[in-house]
Formats: structure tokens, C-alpha cells, sequence
């Protein structure tokens, strides 16, 4: 039997439907002729009443079945022919449950499992080869999609372990030589040197400083977990209020917020976000700034906006990169809205940038709700 069974297992699930549902048929035929057959039998030890004609011609009357001998014989007939409806139907259905718990049970348990572990980042699982069908074939698939996928993984963890080390060596590296040029322009101050050279000299080793802690900023960035826990949203209408009153001024910035609710988010990543916009936008805005938050869908979207000259088409095609420039200045790398966005897709959201219809620039920050690390 247990030979049967595997090579059951083994066929084409095409074949071994119809191999099922033939045997399921043919047994049901078997089972309803055997009821028949018995409700026959039964039957005829009962009287059937009418006449026996001799054959002499002589009319013979038979005994006629009482009242209960007719209920039996009429049960015994229904039931004979239910058994020819009933028994195929439930041959049918033995077939397809044979075929599900044999065939497809195990394979679609293993798939939606294994889809599971892949759509939670686990790819230490196997797939076993259960049966040579069409459903074994996609399992197989499935194993190599997994080694793939796992091989993949580890390829970009080892790539972005050498990238953050590398990283750190490069900025370590630079720490040197940087204080090396700042001691000499102190030196070179005092003995009367060229003070434009000085100058010169000073301002670039400033910006080769900054450059190395953006490098540093953003390693840290990437390494930074996402914590949630509840945040009044009035209280943070109130902090995008003081960071615009601080970071712009001379700047006529309205704040559109909920003043009811609290939202599960990384505080320190959103305000993060909200400081590196509003600073970003400061510097380009004329006169007006505007902030508003939203939630809806369980998404949080902080949208700064400014009546400035708005963003190169460039930079709306290519999307923010790390040390890319709006302008020529040696005190920014263009790192706030690259950050911005690497921040938001930690927190599970996005960083869009557009420029508006009326005039300036607007760029939307959005922030998963109970976002996971």
C-alpha cells in the first residue's frame, strides 16, 4: 500500500485527479449495486401481491402486503436508489479529499510557510523535494529562489560591513592630516604669513572637517535603530513650532497640525526629519514657510513647503544623493534631504520632493506608524 501511495504521490497531479476520482466512482458503483442488490433481497421475502395464473389458466390470488410490509418495501426503495446518488457524491468527495491530504495539503502548508519566514527577513528554513509532480517542481523552485535569496543577503551584509569599515577608516585616516593643517595655519598665523593664503588654507581644512563628519553622520544614520512608543501630537505640533521659530526666524512659518491624538513613532527620527527640512527650506525660502502634519491610513506625513525658487529639475528626477549640492557652498554638502529620506525609509515611509504650482518648493516626509526595526 505504502508503495501505492508514493507513486501516487509521484504522478502528475493531473493524472493522479482523474486515477482518483475513477477509483472513488467505481467503488461508489460497487458499494450502490451491493445495496441494491440487498434491498432486493430484502424485498423479495416480503408478499407482492396481484395474481399467479396456472398453467392450467387457473387465476391464483396472492397475498396482498399489509399496511407496515408496504412502508418497509417503499423504504426499501428509497434507500435503494439514494445509495445510486449518494454513494458517487460521496466517492467524489473521498476522491478530492484523498487528493488534497496526498497531493496538495503538505506542499501548500510548506509554500505559505516558507512565504511567511521570507516576508519576516528569515531565510534560515529548507524546503524539502516532497513529490517529482507540478507542485514538487515549484517547491524546488521555491528552495533554489530561497538559496538565492539568502546568498544575495549575505553578499550585501559582507558589501555593507566593508562599506561602514571602510568608511570608518577613511574618515579616521583624515582626522590625522586635518590636524596636522590646523596646527600648521596656527603656526603660520603666528610667524605673519600671507593672511590670504592663510585664509585660503583655513577655509578648506574647515570644509575637509565637515566633509568627514557628514561621512560619519550619515554611518551613523544607517546604524541608528527605530524605537516607537506613544507621542502626543499636540506635543509635536508644539516642537515643530519652536524648531521653525529657531531654525527660520526671520521667516513667517505656519504650523498646520492635529492638536488631538497620539501616534506610535520614533520621536528622535521625526523630529530628525522635521529639523532637516525646515533648515533645508529656511535657506531658500523668501518669506513664508509652511509645515503641516497628517496622519490618515497609519501614515504620518510631515510636509514642509517654502515660497522659494524650488528644486532643480535634476534633483527632482534623480532624488537627493549624499553629498550633492543645490549651490556652491562650502558650509553644506546637501546632506539634509538625503538623510531626511534615508530616515524615513528606516521608519517604514518615503521622502518625495515636487516643486508647487504656485511657486517654491514642497517636500513630503512620511513615517509608518508602529513601524518595526
Amino acid at each position: 500500500m505504502r508503495v501505492q501511495v508514493e507513486r501516487l504521490k509521484n504522478m502528475s497531479l493531473r493524472r493522479s485527479f482523474f486515477l482518483l476520482t475513477l477509483c472513488g466512482l467505481l467503488a461508489a458503483a460497487a458499494l450502490a449495486s451491493l445495496l441494491w442488490t440487498g434491498c432486493r433481497a430484502i424485498s423479495s421475502q416480503y408478499p407482492s401481491g396481484g395474481v399467479s395464473i396456472g398453467s392450467d389458466g387457473v387465476v391464483t390470488p396472492l397475498p396482498e402486503p399489509t399496511p407496515e410490509q408496504w412502508r418497509t418495501l417503499w423504504a426499501l426503495d428509497v434507500v435503494s436508489l439514494l445509495g445510486w446518488a449518494l454513494f458517487p457524491a460521496a466517492g467524489l468527495a473521498s476522491a478530492g479529499a484523498i487528493f488534497y491530504r496526498w497531493k496538495l495539503k503538505e506542499p501548500i502548508r510548506l509554500l505559505l510557510e516558507g512565504t511567511r519566514r521570507i516576508q519576516a527577513h528569515d531565510l534560515d528554513f529548507t524546503i524539502p523535494n516532497l513529490s517529482a509532480d507540478e507542485l514538487g517542481q515549484i517547491c524546488a523552485a521555491f528552495e533554489s529562489m530561497r538559496l538565492e535569496l539568502l546568498k544575495t543577503n549575505r553578499e550585501l551584509w559582507r558589501q555593507a560591513e566593508e562599506r561602514k569599515r571602510l568608511n570608518a577608516a577613511f574618515a579616521h585616516d583624515l582626522r590625522n592630516p586635518i590636524t596636522v593643517l590646523k596646527g600648521s595655519v596656527k603656526l603660520l598665523r603666528q610667524d605673519g604669513s600671507d593672511s590670504r593664503t592663510l585664509d585660503r588654507l583655513e577655509a578648506y581644512t574647515a570644509r575637509i572637517e565637515q566633509y568627514v563628519e557628514a561621512m560619519s553622520a550619515i554611518q551613523r544614520l544607517e546604524q541608528m535603530p527605530v524605537k516607537t512608543a506613544g507621542v502626543s501630537l499636540a506635543a509635536l505640533r508644539s516642537e515643530l513650532e519652536e524648531t521653525a521659530r529657531l531654525l527660520a526666524p526671520a521667516l513667517n512659518a505656519a504650523v498646520f497640525a492635529p492638536r488631538r491624538g497620539t501616534a506610535q513613532i520614533d520621536h528622535g527620527i521625526v523630529l530628525t526629519v522635521a529639523e532637516n527640512l525646515i533648515s533645508n527650506a529656511a535657506r531658500f525660502a523668501r518669506k513664508n514657510l509652511e509645515i503641516t502634519l497628517a496622519w490618515e491610513n497609519q501614515i504620518l506625513t510631515l510636509t514642509v513647503a517654502d515660497d522659494g525658487p524650488g528644486f532643480p529639475p535634476e534633483l527632482l528626477q534623480k532624488g537627493p544623493k549624499p553629498f550633492g549640492k543645490l549651490e556652491e557652498d562650502a558650509e553644506h554638502f546637501g546632506m539634509g534631504l538625503y538623510s531626511g529620506g534615508l530616515l524615513c525609509r528606516k521608519h517604514g515611509g518615503e521622502l518625495q520632493l515636487e516643486n508647487r504650482e504656485s511657486g517654491g518648493a514642497a517636500v513630503m516626509a512620511s513615517f509608518q506608524i508602529n513601524a518595526q526595526p
